[in-house]
């Protein structure tokens, strides 16, 4: 395959392969202003800039959880905001060893003719706001598309309506310097087993590379941002290590070697479910030629917003929470983590939402 030979392609790499260093992981904090607005509104905080700014200062800047990170995704709003004091969030990031990122789709938008099915939108403009965020310090971008399990679904038009959306945004990224994360997350909803899960999840995986491959993209400077393969929300669960065998087995049989990391997103998984099944793949004997790691939001902030809860009092014991959570899922990439003996109550609860949008 002929794939882009840019101007950017050692940069590409490189950032790809500094994201997906063992130990560490991303942070999502991209939640759009609606999105965060729901967030807010469990804990009774009013959904305004000075409240979102505080929400995400308090995550960049709680000492020591830097480490463990690698990126964080920002919202476009946070790009360019500052800290109270006045420092850009993007310097308090890079200063820390991380790398900035931006969320780049506009959200998702139902296929006629279909039982709901959706693609994302958010291609026009696209090369230049990638400049845009490039110039303001973004090294990496995210695009979300959405695909479901029904009895009919997902239909052949779906998967290839997003696996072709997802190379398109991904080497227009590329042409503009940005490392682009490959997300198509197939949503848990549903009483299917892991079986199902499983072939769901193959079947949009080479898809999504096929079409990588046909619009020339250089895969070593891309990641993999998928599902993790479980049963459906309405379905028994099963063991992490059968969650694990089944994940790296569809990974196997359809993620080229080139890829440097998988950062997989947590789904609605409790904090304490997505750490757990994370670190039994990262124990998992068998190939991995990739990097298995995170970029988690709710899975990473959950238990801290409710700590939080708009209270500069609780700031504190909020930022020690998140700590632990980044701590946890650093260990986890490496296959390390022992469980948390002092869980908070809050890291065990569902994060399920049905038909997740934001």
């Amino acid at each position: 395959m002929s794939c882009y030979r840019g101007k950017f392609a050692d940069e590409l790499i490189a950032n790809a392969a500094y994201i997906g260093t063992p130990g560490k992981g991303i942070l999502a904090a991209d939640e759009s202003t609606g999105t965060i607005g729901k967030r807010f509104s469990s804990i009774n905080v009013e959904n305004v800039e000075s409240n979102r700014r505080a929400l995400r200062e308090l995550l960049f800047t709680t000492p020591g959880a830097l480490q463990y990170l690698s990126g964080v995704i920002l919202f476009e709003e946070t790009l360019y905001q500052k800290t109270a004091s006045g420092k850009p969030f993007v310097e308090v990031l890079k200063e820390g060893g991380v790398l900035p990122g931006i969320k780049v789709d506009k959200g998702v938008v139902e296929l006629p003719r279909t039982d709901g099915e959706t693609t994302t939108q958010g291609l026009d403009g696209l090369a230049e706001r990638c400049q845009k965020y490039y110039e303001a310090g973004a090294r990496f971008a995210k695009w979300r598309a959405v695909l479901k399990i029904g009895p009919n679904e997902p239909s052949q038009l779906a998967i290839n309506e997003n696996a072709n959306g997802l190379a398109r945004y991904a080497i227009i990224c590329q042409q503009n310097g940005l490392v682009p994360i490959v997300e198509p997350e197939i949503l848990v909803d549903g009483p299917h087993d892991i079986e199902k899960c499983a072939d769901v999840t193959e079947r949009v995986l080479a898809a999504c590379y096929k079409a990588l491959n046909d619009h020339h993209v250089l895969l070593e400077g891309t990641l993999l941002k998928p599902n993790m393969v479980t049963p459906g929300s309405e379905s028994a669960k099963v063991a992490p290590e059968v969650i694990a065998e089944y994940t790296i087995r569809a990974l196997q049989r359809t993620m080229p070697p080139a890829v440097p990391a998988v950062v997989f997103l947590s789904g609605g998984q409790s904090e304490e479910e997505a750490t757990i099944n994370l670190n039994a793949m990262n124990k998992l004997k068998t190939k991995k030629p990739w990097s298995l790691s995170f970029s988690f939001g709710r899975a990473l902030q959950a238990s801290t917003l409710k700590i939080w809860s708009g209270k500069e009092e609780n700031v504190e014991k909020a930022q020690s929470n998140f700590l632990a959570r980044c701590k946890a899922n650093s260990e986890a990439t490496l296959g390390t983590y022992q469980g948390s003996a002092n869980l908070s109550e809050a890291a065990s609860e569902s994060l399920h939402v049905k038909n997740y949008k934001y």
